[in-house]
This record gives C-alpha cells, structure tokens and sequence, in this order.
C-alpha cells in the first residue's frame, strides 16, 4: 500500500510538471502572436493632424479638427461649440489662412480638380472640399466625421494634398448647387490645415 501511495505522488508530480510546461509554451506562444501583429502595425504609416478653429465674423463658433490619415484613407473628425441651432455647412477652402475677420483670406472652395459644386460624390461633379452639412442641436454643438481616400496628408499630389488649405464652417446650408459656393452663408470659424 505504501508502494502504491509513493507511486501515486511520482504520477502526480509528474503531470503537474508536465501540464506547467504545456501553460509555459502557450503562454510563449500567445507573446509571439502579440509581438507580429505589434510589428506589422509599427510597418502602417499614420499621419495625423489636429488644428483649432477659431471665430469669424462675430460669431462665438470654436473647436477642433483632427485629420488621421491610414491605409491611404484620411478621416476627418470636427467638434465644434457656440454653433446657432439647425443646419450648417462646412467646407476645405483653398489657403490656410484665416487672417481676415471674416474669413474670406482662405480664398474659395478646394477645388484642384475644376468640377462643379455640388454634393460630395454627385455624378455631375463635386470640389474635393464640399464636405457637406451638419445638424446642431440647441445646446450649440456640432459633431462632423467624414472619411475619405481622395484626400491625403502632405503626399504632394496637387490633386489630394489637403495641408495648406483651410476648413471653413458656415452660418448657414450648402445648397449643393449654387454655383461656385452653394450659398451657405457667412464664414463662422476657420482654421488652417498646416503641421
């Protein structure tokens, strides 16, 4: 009886050890796993940028943009405040210059591809700036994200390079076809797209 207590405690040490090192190669193997797909994200390039808009034209409208560009798309988030309630338009426009009080310094809508204003993705045409309109509520804020891969981050393709260019948030609608602005309005905030 002795013998057999002796050779059941050899048999129970032994499967412990064993089923220690079975965890151990697991757990070896799980850090593997984790430190490739930690490497193939450090090989995607993320570029990010995040500006401040500021008032214009007597108006209380302030915020931030951020732009992040991956995988060859740029989402665009804004969070703006101090917004009249209803709709408003935002837009790119040509210059990263909100010097002016009323914001007119960014010069026109982005347009490096000469179509129409209209709405974004419209078959007869679209700037490469005609983001669109969003809603705000009565508490003054406003939420815009938008994504896209016809834009990029200092890429130096005329065409798609949104650095040096400015974001533009209006008083009022875009019409979508009023031409060359689509009618929306006083420029209420600004800020220059620069790194």
């Amino acid at each position: 009886m002795k013998h057999f207590r002796i050779t059941l405690l050899v048999f129970s040490i032994i499967f412990m050890t064993a089923c220690k090192n079975d965890n151990k190669d697991s757990k070896v193997e799980e850090t593997e796993d984790v430190e490739i797909k930690k490497t193939v994200e450090e090989n995607v390039e993320i570029k990010k940028i995040t500006m401040s808009l500021d008032p214009k034209s007597d108006s209380e409208v302030s915020g931030s943009v951020t732009f992040t560009e991956e995988n060859g798309e740029v989402k665009m988030v804004a969070e703006m405040t101090g917004l009249s309630e209803g709709e408003h338009a935002i837009h790119i426009h040509q210059k990263a210059d909100c010097s002016s009080p009323d914001g007119k310094s960014t010069g026109g809508h982005w347009n490096p591809t000469a179509q129409p204003h209209g709405k974004w993705g419209d078959a007869t045409g679209y700037h490469k700036g005609d983001i669109g309109n969003f809603m705000v509520g009565a508490d003054g804020i406003g939420n815009v994200e938008f994504a896209t891969s016809e834009w990029c981050i200092g890429c130096g393709d005329d065409t798609k390079d949104i650095l040096g260019k400015a974001i533009i948030v209006h008083q009022g609608v875009d019409d979508f076809t009023s031409q060359p602005s689509g009618a929306a309005g006083s420029r209420i905030s600004c800020g220059g797209i620069i790194e």
